[in-house]
């Protein structure tokens, strides 16, 4: 039976129906997976954010006089054609990963609510709030991200 309020148990349902958490000890393990996925999420953003600093970020700090006049374009445009492919990629996992954490969420389990909340303030706190150049606009309209 699917929960419609939020309870209190040991016994949850996550994501999957063989992912059913019988004992404390289950659950424990599950609420630990839940922390550390949500917290991982919190990184991959945080490389995400990065790979898009190197791709439109800050200008690069060599004088104007020192850049040659003739330089070659393509071997930059196939560096930046990669680094917009990664930055693909990790928006892909990185949307994967989210939405789960929301289908684990909607377990309506109250325990699996507060670890997930806590392994996000717990990955922004390490992974996103150090140097982070605060005029980047993410396009991320993900509540959770």
């Amino acid at each position: 039976m699917m929960h419609m309020t939020f309870y209190w148990s040991y016994k949850v349902t996550l994501l999957i129906d063989s992912w059913k958490t019988r004992s404390w000890t289950s659950y424990t393990l599950s609420l630990l997976a839940c922390l550390l996925a949500s917290a991982f999420y919190q990184y991959l953003e945080n490389r995400r954010i990065r790979l898009k600093l190197i791709l439109y970020g800050k200008p690069s700090q060599t004088p104007q006089i020192r850049t040659p006049l003739l330089q070659s374009n393509l071997a930059g445009e196939k560096v930046k054609l990669e680094v917009k492919f990664a930055g693909a990629i990790l928006f892909g996992v990185n949307s994967a990963i989210g939405y789960l954490l929301m289908l684990a969420i909607m377990s309506f389990n109250g325990g699996v609510f507060v670890v997930i909340v806590v392994g996000l303030s717990i990955g922004y706190f390490f992974f996103r709030t150090e140097g982070e150049d605060v005029s980047l606009v993410v396009d991320n309209s993900c509540a959770c991200a």
